[in-house]
């Protein structure tokens, strides 16, 4: 009798999806997207902090992709690898910062086409960094089989260490 794989459901994509926010360079990308964001009230309207967000996060996520090829090509124990696999390797362990900048860049592009109030949407964009942080907090506590009052914990204090390396962020820009 052979095995038959279970087929992939929604939780399969949620987990996974969600795997792409906890890896390191999902929380880099929600700090930095949410500092982006704060940086960008100096614009005039939700498409230019739109435009802004989006341009800037391409530009970081390329510098770790570059910075991933050059790095796994240093390192000799790992032995010869062709530049397409440690371009297409780079890229897919860096995706998480590119994904990070969805949730708040749909939320912006809702102030552009005027189906919110852009001061609400620019408002909703700011938060949902921090909101995702929580979240991750709260699993990360939930996933190591804390109780309900340490998820709690965990889900505010990544909260607030989230905001205050995003404040930091925003007061050296």
């Amino acid at each position: 009798m052979t095995d038959v794989p279970e087929p992939r459901g929604m939780r399969h994509h949620a987990r996974r999806l969600m795997s792409t926010y906890t890896g390191e360079h999902g929380v880099y990308g929600l700090v930095l997207v949410t500092a982006l964001i704060a940086i960008g009230d100096d614009y005039d309207n939700d498409a230019e902090v739109l435009g802004y967000v989006i341009g800037t996060m391409i530009v970081f996520w390329l510098a770790h992709v570059y910075a991933g090829i050059v790095a796994a090509g240093s390192h000799p124990e790992l032995g010869p690898k062709p530049f397409s696999h440690r371009l297409a390797h780079s890229a897919r362990h860096s995706v998480g910062m590119l994904v990070a900048m969805l949730p708040p860049a749909f939320l912006l592009l809702l102030g552009v086409v005027g189906l919110v109030d852009e001061d609400d949407a620019y408002a909703a964009a700011l938060l949902t960094g921090l909101l995702v942080l929580g979240l991750i907090g709260w699993t990360n506590a939930r996933r190591n089989g804390r109780r309900w009052p340490l998820q709690i914990l965990g889900a505010l204090s990544t909260i607030s260490l989230g905001a205050l390396v995003i404040l930091l962020s925003i007061l050296v820009h």
